[in-house]
């Protein structure tokens, strides 16, 4: 049994045909619709990024600040590194800085003359430039 060609059949058969696809304009409202969509949706994923970081780094200076105050509170003066708080079990490990991706860029801040403490690490601070969403520069948190 032959097919009938294309100019036998009825009209109505090879509009469908020739409509199957989608023509320049619908795809290009398509892609309009989607990239306004993106554009308004990149700069709250953006921000929803910058404040877990953020967060994350707040995280991380209580926890090692935290650390520091037991070091001192058992040992009677500051640690010599952030290395010594972990041999000493006072932490697992460094935590990464979240906004360097290093753990050797935090900024170790030695005690004041007048606390009477000996130590090399009283305080810690990130190592990022920059500033937060808050204003503050990260090396003064």
């Amino acid at each position: 049994m032959t097919r009938p060609s294309l100019a036998r059949r009825p009209l109505a058969r090879r509009a469908l045909i020739h409509r199957l696809g989608f023509t320049l304009i619908e795809l290009i409202v398509v892609l309009a619709i989607i990239g306004l969509l993106a554009s308004l949706v990149a700069p709250r994923y953006v921000r929803s990024v910058d404040n877990a970081r953020e967060a994350s780094l707040r995280t991380s200076l209580n926890v090692m600040r935290d650390a520091l105050d037991k070091h001192v509170a058992d040992r009677g003066r500051y640690p010599e590194s952030l290395d010594e708080l972990v041999l000493k079990g006072y932490l697992r490990q460094v935590p990464e800085d979240p906004l360097t991706g290093r753990k050797d860029s935090w900024q170790m801040l030695p005690p004041k003359p007048d606390s009477g403490v000996q130590g090399r690490v009283a305080d810690v601070r990130s190592g990022a430039s920059g500033r937060g969403q808050n204003g503050q520069p990260y090396s003064s948190w």
